[in-house]
């Protein structure tokens, strides 16, 4: 940073990483609303198991979130990984809860989530079409989710003097 090009590279890449950081914290409360509504919903749903899942991963992640928003603009990265590591941050959350959300109403998603099959009110075995959404889904948000882990844990190493 000492050629003086640094800081205003840095101010944008700023504005930005709290604009992200902001989003996040917001997300995570919606998340943390969402596990709030999903609980009165458990009883109706195709899968009541996989509906107290859903009312748990949505709960952490809105925790996770916040968590991630707040040190959000901390991270030490370039404007294209803020990109990247955010958008993948919120497709692989929402990638997940939508893959456990659609299996719960369902009431199925057992190629997927196979330990939930063999619980009381688990999950039975869909249409291919059924069990493709979910697979798709569920599968995606891992290497989105990975990705955005990486960049963060690099984002959160030490500043160079």
């Amino acid at each position: 940073m000492g050629n003086g090009k640094g800081a205003a590279q840095s101010r944008p890449v700023s504005v930005l990483a709290a604009r992200q950081g902001h989003r996040l914290l917001q997300l995570g409360l919606v998340l943390i609303l969402y596990s709030s509504f999903d609980g009165f919903v458990i009883p109706h749903l195709g899968s009541q198991r996989i509906g107290l899942s859903v009312h748990t991963l949505s709960a952490f992640q809105g925790v996770l979130l916040i968590a991630l928003g707040l040190l959000w603009s901390r991270l030490i990265l370039s404007e294209l990984s803020f990109r990247i590591a955010f958008w993948c941050l919120v497709y692989s959350t929402l990638a997940i809860l939508a893959a456990y959300t659609i299996a719960a109403a369902w009431g199925v998603g057992l190629d997927t989530i196979r330990l939930m099959g063999e619980l009381p009110h688990g999950l039975s075995r869909g249409t291919a079409g059924q069990e493709m959404a979910i697979a798709v889904l569920a599968y995606s948000s891992a290497p989105t989710g990975l990705a955005s882990f990486v960049l963060i844990l690099w984002g959160l190493r030490m500043e160079s003097r």
